[in-house]
C-alpha cells in the first residue's frame, strides 16, 4: 500500500488551490496555522511541530510556496515522518540574503506587506497576478486562483505568513533533509526564481528538478496534467 500523501498550501489563498490536484493523487490537505480550523501561531518552528504531528511516518509531504518552506523544515527535523518530500515552486529563503541572490529584495517585501495591512482586498488580487507573469495561460491561471482563493484569512494570519518570509532562511536545514525530494519548478516564476529552485537543488542530498517551460508560480493550475504527472511518477517510484 503507498504511503499518506499531504499538501501545504500557500500564503493568502488556503487549499482551495490545490484541491484539484490533491484529489487526482488521493492526497490530503494540511491547512495551514489560521486558515479554517486550524489554530494560528505566530511562530514558524511552532508551525513546523504542529504539521509534523500530523503526519504518519514515512509520508509524502508536498508543499507549495510558504508551504514548501513548512515542507521543508518538516522533513529535515523529522525525517521519520517524511518518506518523501516534494517542494512546487519552493526556495530555501524568500528575501535576498548574503550568498542568496535568487530572490525578493527585502525592501520589496516591507513594501507589499504595508500594503496588505492597509488594504488586503485589494493588494491580494494584484498579488495572484504578478505572480503569474511570464506564464503562458496567465490571465486564465489568475481568475481560477481568484475564484477558488475563497474567503482570505484574517489579517494577523496574513502578515505572519509574511513575516515567515521575511525571517526564515532554511539553507541550513535542506542539508538535513534525508527524504528523497522533487523540485517542481516553473521557468519563468517571477516571485520564487528557477535560479532559487536549482540552487536549493543542490543543497538537498537526494534532489530531482522538473522545469515547466512557459509556467509561473502556480504549475498545477498553468499546465495540470504535467505536473499531476511528474509528481506521481515520483511518488509512486
Amino acid at each position: 500500500m503507498s504511503a499518506a500523501r499531504y499538501f501545504l498550501p500557500g500564503w493568502g489563498l488556503g487549499r482551495g488551490a490545490l484541491q484539484e490536484l490533491a484529489d487526482t493523487l488521493q492526497a490530503g490537505i494540511i491547512d495551514l496555522p489560521g486558515y479554517a480550523d486550524s489554530p494560528p501561531t505566530d511562530d514558524f518552528d511552532q508551525a513546523v511541530e504542529a504539521i509534523a504531528t500530523r503526519l504518519p511516518a514515512g509520508a509524502t509531504l508536498a508543499g507549495w510556496s510558504l508551504g514548501a518552506e513548512l515542507a521543508l523544515a518538516v522533513a529535515a527535523r523529522h525525517p521519520d515522518k517524511v518518506g518523501k518530500l516534494v517542494l512546487i515552486a519552493g526556495t530555501a529563503s524568500f528575501v535576498q540574503r548574503d550568498g542568496w541572490p535568487h530572490a525578493m529584495p527585502p525592501a520589496t517585501l516591507a513594501e507589499f506587506a504595508a500594503g496588505i495591512a492597509a488594504d488586503p482586498d485589494a493588494m491580494l488580487p494584484r498579488f495572484v497576478g504578478g505572480f503569474n507573469r511570464g506564464d503562458r495561460r496567465a490571465k486564465a491561471v489568475t481568475l481560477q486562483l481568484l475564484k477558488q482563493a475563497g474567503t482570505w484569512p484574517a489579517s494577523a494570519v496574513l502578515n505572519s505568513g509574511l513575516n515567515w518570509l521575511r525571517d526564515v532562511d532554511l539553507r541550513p536545514l535542506a542539508k538535513r533533509v534525508k527524504a528523497p525530494t522533487l523540485l517542481l519548478h516553473g521557468a519563468n516564476d517571477p516571485l520564487m526564481p528557477l535560479a532559487a529552485a536549482e540552487a536549493l537543488a543542490k543543497l538537498l542530498p537526494q534532489s530531482e528538478l522538473v522545469v515547466l517551460a512557459d509556467c509561473a508560480h502556480a504549475p498545477f493550475i498553468s499546465q495540470p496534467e504535467a505536473c499531476a504527472a511528474s509528481l506521481r511518477a515520483f511518488i509512486d517510484a
